[in-house]
């Protein structure tokens, strides 16, 4: 093909930066005469005339667009025009349909649009909303006929996108491709054609006549994969084609990413006589590397993941089924023919669609087929039975066995077996036949998999996913062994279930430490609880992951296993409800942990790699992990048992539409809670995430409810993130209380008996060139620059927002995330697993004070319950408390001293002196009175507070104070005992605020005598120093008071009236 035909061909994106379409003098320009049909679409790019003008006023640039298939318009509006945001797009020119008929077309975008057809407008969605799908009536259009085009959009802030799609009789739902697409006549571009090298790491630039001019044509060049940036190397003439340039890329770009070329056209460039003017244009992508994984480079595939895949019940004998098995898509309803082979291959256990499948695409509805030879040695059939075990398979699969079906199962996430003793025909060579459905529509357990991969939800894994495996069992033998320690009783139950035992048959079991030394052993019958003593037990802990070998025997069959002795639960420390392991408290520090690979999807390319993952997280200081919506291999809890992480599991969601689903969601989970029942690592049950698939409140606490009773060993979250995202709200069952705080300005609060965790924050966005899967990256996180900007960014959050709440309020949070996930890019390390995007040192550093925060929370929970401020010092820095409790007062700012009502006092200015303690000194969470002489030097505009004491939340536990127009004793939530006077100024008063706990009742005292009383408030806990002259509100520092502060007293108990008076009498004016 002529060079001309294929640059005109290929090249589908310029840039002309005025509105008209002729290049400036001693430019070169395009020869229109000799140019073939070009499809898109001229696209112009313009700024509003004032935000929400949503008009068409200022031209910053003119394209032609291939398409309406723009997800990254942000990016290209700020190139274009100078902004992102207010601005508005303008696509035209003609569309031909392949064949007559009537069309619909399918049109969403951030913002609004409006699309004309012949002039007539088919589509008027004008309106200021994002991503609402609207749809036309059928469009009549003529083969062969080229119809007026017209489509405009307008972006107000934030992302911007736009879609437009398809669909009639012989024309399934897709996007309105480039071909359909003409621009309007007299539309030109430069002639140039651009490509991107097979290896990805070339960019050529093929232009009509030789360069002349080379210039500095890097430092005025963009090359972007996917709206991302690449970095760029040198660039050459080639000497065997002087019409050729080659630029160098340092990072290589995928198979099937969108590049756009920019030149700036000030760099120098010259071919032939002219100058090269500035050009946008996208370039046709010849790359064909891929997003993998050192493990799955290096993979074996006739002997993919060869371990014993379940470590807590593990066999002598066994065979695996993993490598090359064959293949053929399926319809629905289509039964297997026996005896025929298959046409493709698969490499077992990837799913269909990963790369290291082998076949890549999705299917519904599929078959799989081995023969597979059984060991004489088994001696199956005379006293040994054989079972076939499958790890997980996604979604529903039927399993024949030499021609006799052998095993259903529904649920893609757990584990299924069975006995195919009675189905074996013969000797030699059996055939073994796997029908898969897997359509991951509703009502069945999906996670984070979607037909429509962007943005959090990603590409199926459909089919075989975890290894398949045969051993021979005896006749009599172990179908399940069930671990629970019991520290109190420093013991471990245990039940071994089998279906073939008779009441005669009698289990043992012996529990060994690391050196082999037997420490316990127990016989008695088969399904039934035993009770396995281990003395002085060593116990298990993210530090010192402290794991028991144990061996089972029933008759003849023998299986290995092991256990972990540690507790989980909620208890009372520092006057909150926190997370104790093994009696002590513990911040659970997560990272989010998705499981999802580029090169094998739900399946890791390797137990290396499994592993992996979980040690990478230990390694930068995380103690604990959140397995989101996703039942991993037994190998991977295996992995988190030894290198000691705390696992909170995840009920796999699901999209429900009626009863069918709500029962597979929980057949689901109960099964997940069994097959992970004995794995010390896993601390606790997530059973909803947001409102993914919850249909009732009521339901949801009933089902925690459930959930707990069947595992009273473990604690349970009913509801991960239930502020946020279609939640039904807080049920509040479960032993915990769950927030997603994205933003940090809605961090969860323990009630009287659960325990606070943050389930997710963070998702700092940083993108990586050269380990990114195609596709425009997801705008849903704040983004960073660098690795250095990322790391401080993630070590600063941590500090402000989790450093002091790890030792009061909250048990636990998870970062978002572990690694990239497809184009969402807020992980710590690249989807790949090739680059880590934080400096590791720092992120371990906080980590670790984090952890240290949690695990020191009781100490500092004592309250001396009283104190007394005499404030007599008339000098100095410091004032002594009179009351034994030692909570020395140290002035702050420029606090001075004054006479006082007695002696001296404490004089403040109002514009930020204070003194305060070193801690809290009285309980605010019983009974308990605040005492202080004050006087005003003018009056607050807002309030002005005498005494308070500092907690966690947003107000503090109490405020004695005067403010809009009132003496006040004020709690929490409005809650104020409030005396409306206009004090005198320089007058000493005395105040009093009682809170009563016992009646429910808080009371204020001036000179003496009851004046205003109100309901108690909630009980809140104090964390932080006793404060005389200010307050505290949302952590800063306020309401500073202006006059001054003599006698302060705090009692741990509520004063009565004649106390108060009392009290009062004792200070001589």
């Amino acid at each position: 093909m002529p060079r001309t035909a294929r640059r005109l061909l290929t090249a589908f994106l310029a840039l002309i930066t005025a509105p008209v379409l002729a290049a400036p003098p001693g430019q070169a320009q395009p020869d229109p005469d000799n140019a073939p049909a070009v499809h898109g679409l001229k696209g112009e790019y313009f700024r509003m005339s004032a935000p929400g003008a949503r008009d068409f006023a200022h031209l910053g640039g003119v394209t032609l667009d291939p398409n309406i298939d723009l997800p990254g318009l942000a990016g290209t509006f700020a190139s274009l025009t100078g902004q992102s945001e207010h601005t508005t797009a303008r696509w035209t020119g003609r569309i031909t349909p392949p064949e007559t008929g009537q069309y619909t077309f399918h049109a969403i975008g951030d913002n609004g649009f409006r699309l004309f057809i012949d002039g007539a407008p088919v589509i008027d969605h004008w309106v200021g909303d994002w991503d609402v799908e609207q749809n036309s009536a059928p469009v009549a259009l003529t083969a062969g006929k080229a119809h007026e085009f017209r489509l405009e959009m307008f972006q107000d802030i934030g992302g911007a996108n736009m879609f437009l799609r398809w669909s009639g009789a012989t024309t399934p739902k897709q996007i309105v491709p480039e071909s359909a697409f003409t621009p309007p006549e007299g539309f030109q571009i430069y002639p140039v054609e651009l490509t991107v090298g097979q290896d990805g790491r070339s960019l050529v630039l093929d232009f009509e006549e030789p360069v002349s001019a080379l210039g500095d044509l890097v430092g005025h060049l963009v090359v972007e994969a996917d709206t991302t940036a690449m970095p760029l190397g040198s660039a050459r003439v080639t000497r065997e084609d002087r019409s050729r340039v080659v630029v160098g890329l340092t990072k290589p770009i995928q198979r099937g990413q969108r590049v756009r070329v920019a030149y700036d056209g000030n760099g120098g460039l010259r071919v032939g006589d002219d100058t090269v003017p500035q050009t946008i244009r996208s370039a046709t992508n010849q790359s064909t590397h891929r997003l993998t994984t050192p493990w799955g480079d290096k993979l074996d595939t006739n002997r993919p993941l060869p371990e014993y895949p379940r470590p807590q019940q593990e066999r002598k004998q066994w065979l695996n089924l993993n490598g090359p098995w064959e293949f053929a898509g399926a319809t629905a309803g289509q039964q297997p023919v026996f005896g025929k082979r298959l046409p493709e291959r698969i490499i077992v256990p990837f799913p269909v669609e990963s790369q290291l499948s082998g076949l890549e695409r999705h299917e519904d509805h599929m078959f799989y087929r081995r023969t597979f030879t059984v060991p004489a040695d088994w001696r199956v059939g005379r006293g040994q039975r054989l079972k076939l075990n499958f790890g997980a398979v996604d979604h529903h699969a039927r399993v024949w066995v030499d021609g006799k079906q052998v095993a259903e199962h529904s649920g893609g996430y757990t584990a299924f077996t069975a006995d195919i003793t009675d189905a074996l025909r013969g000797g030699g060579q059996h055939e073994l036949i796997v029908a898969v459905t897997d359509t991951t529509g509703d009502n069945q357990p999906v996670g984070k998999q979607t037909r429509n991969p962007s943005g959090i939800f990603y590409t199926q894994s459909s089919g075989i996913w975890q290894t398949v495996w045969l051993e021979p069992v005896p006749d009599v033998a172990i179908d399940d062994v069930v671990t629970t320690p019991d520290l109190a009783k420093e013991s471990l139950t245990l039940t071994v279930k089998s279906s073939t035992a008779t009441p005669g048959d009698s289990v043992t079991a012996t529990a060994r430490d690391r050196e082999g030394r037997v420490v316990g052993t127990v016989t008695g019958r088969a399904n039934t609880p035993l009770t396995l003593k281990v003395r002085k037990p060593h116990l298990w802990t993210p530090d010192d992951p402290y794991l028991y070998d144990l061996e089972v025997t029933l008759g003849r069959d023998r299986v290995k296993s092991y256990f972990g002795m540690r507790s989980i639960g909620i208890q009372n420390v520092g006057g909150f409800p926190k997370l104790v392991l093994n009696g002590k408290p513990i911040f659970s520090l997560a990272m989010l942990d998705q499981g999802f690979w580029p090169d094998g999807l739900h399946t890791a390319p390797s137990d290396e790699a499994l592993a992996w993952d979980l040690k990478a997280q230990k390694d930068l200081g995380f103690n604990a992990v959140r397995k989101h919506i996703k039942v991993e291999p037994a190998r991977w809890y295996y992995h988190a048992d030894k290198l000691g992480l705390l696992v909170w599991q995840d009920f796999v969601s699901t999209n429900i539409t009626d009863e069918s689903g709500q029962q597979a969601f929980l057949t689901e989970g109960r099964r997940t809670m069994e097959q992970l029942h004995d794995s010390p690592s896993v601390i606790g049950w997530i059973v909803f995430n947001e409102g993914w698939g919850e249909w009732d409140r009521t339901a949801t606490g009933q089902i925690t409810e459930s959930v707990k009773a069947a595992d009273p060993s473990r604690v349970v979250n009913a509801h991960s993130g239930v502020n946020c995202c279609a939640s039904k709200g807080d049920s509040g069952k479960g032993d915990i209380i769950d927030h997603h705080d994205y933003v940090n300005n809605d961090p969860p609060w323990p009630d009287s008996t659960r325990a606070a965790m943050d389930g997710e924050h963070g998702g700092f966005t940083l993108r990586t060139p050269g380990h990114m899967w195609p596709g425009t990256p997801a705008q849903i996180y704040s983004g960073v620059p660098d690795k250095a900007a990322l790391t401080a960014k993630y070590v600063s959050n941590t500090e402000t927002f989790y450093l002091a709440a790890a030792g009061a309020e909250l048990s636990g949070s998870v970062y978002t995330q572990v690694t990239d996930l497809e184009t969402e890019l807020n992980g710590m390390w690249t989807y790949d697993r090739r680059e880590i995007k934080v400096d590791p040192k720092p992120v371990r550093e906080i980590n670790r004070k984090v952890i240290a925060a949690g695990a020191n929370a009781a100490e500092d929970a004592e309250f001396p319950g009283n104190g007394h401020w005499p404030l007599n010092e008339g000098r100095g820095t410091d004032s002594r408390d009179l009351s034994g409790g030692k909570s020395t007062v140290a002035l702050k700012g420029d606090a001075g001293w004054t006479p006082g009502v007695s002696g001296s006092a404490l004089k403040f200015d109002g514009d930020g002196d204070f003194a305060q303690t070193q801690a809290p000194v009285v309980d605010t969470t019983g009974s308990y009175t605040v005492s202080a002489w004050v006087t005003l030097d003018e009056l607050p505009g807002n309030y002005a507070s005498a005494v308070s004491q500092d907690g966690r939340r947003a107000e503090n536990p109490f405020y004695l104070q005067y403010g809009h127009g009132a003496f006040a004793f004020s709690l929490p939530g409005g809650n104020r005992a409030r005396y409306e006077v206009t004090p005198e100024l320089n007058r000493w008063y005395h105040l009093v605020g009682v809170r009563d706990d016992a009646t429910g009742t808080t009371r204020l005292f001036v000179d003496g005598k009851q004046v205003a009383t109100a309901q108690g408030g909630p009980e809140q806990v104090s964390t932080g120093p006793l404060a005389i002259g200010r307050a505290k509100y949302a952590g800063q520092d306020t309401d500073f008071w202006s006059g001054a502060v003599d006698e302060v007293r705090v009692f741990d108990r509520a004063l009565s009236e004649s106390e108060v008076a009392a009290l009062h009498a004792q200070v001589r004016r």
